[in-house]
């Protein structure tokens, strides 16, 4: 695994460049590329305004049906590689409670990519219910 927030959907090298895409701390976010969902969902949990990283581990477990769990490490991660490609930014730290916290905030390109994501899998999802549905009194023996 490459540790990066997107995956192409073909991994050979002519496709990733095809498609504007190096995995890693310096990708870029073009056609035929999909968010994994530890930070669609910490992505997500951004919408409704900054949180600190606790509290976006919190919300991202809520909006996940609790899919998503994400540990301290992976969220910092996901974060850095987020502020590098400028999806979210980071406010200045403060301390609440005696502990240091950092708010974030989406961008309107962390706001762009999440809709394109939403509507990728809404497509999908639509495009399966519906063949189950269609299919749904096929038997396979």
């Amino acid at each position: 695994m490459d540790g990066g927030l997107l995956h192409p959907r073909s991994n050979s090298p002519r496709d990733r460049r095809a498609a504007g895409l190096t995995i890693g701390w310096l990708s870029t976010y073009r056609v035929g590329v999909e968010l994994r969902p530890p930070s669609y969902f910490a992505l997500a949990a951004l919408i409704d305004g900054p949180l600190h990283g606790y509290a976006i581990a919190r919300r991202a477990r809520e909006l996940s049906g609790g899919r998503v769990r994400l540990s301290t490490g992976t969220l910092y991660a996901l974060l850095e590689r987020a502020l590098s490609e400028s999806l979210v930014i980071a406010g200045e730290p403060y301390v609440k409670g005696g502990r240091q916290r950092r708010d974030y905030t989406l961008t309107p390109a962390g706001r762009e990519l999440l809709a394109d994501e939403a509507a990728r899998l809404e497509h999908a999802a639509r495009a399966v219910s519906g063949r189950l549905r269609a299919t749904s009194k096929v038997v396979l023996t």
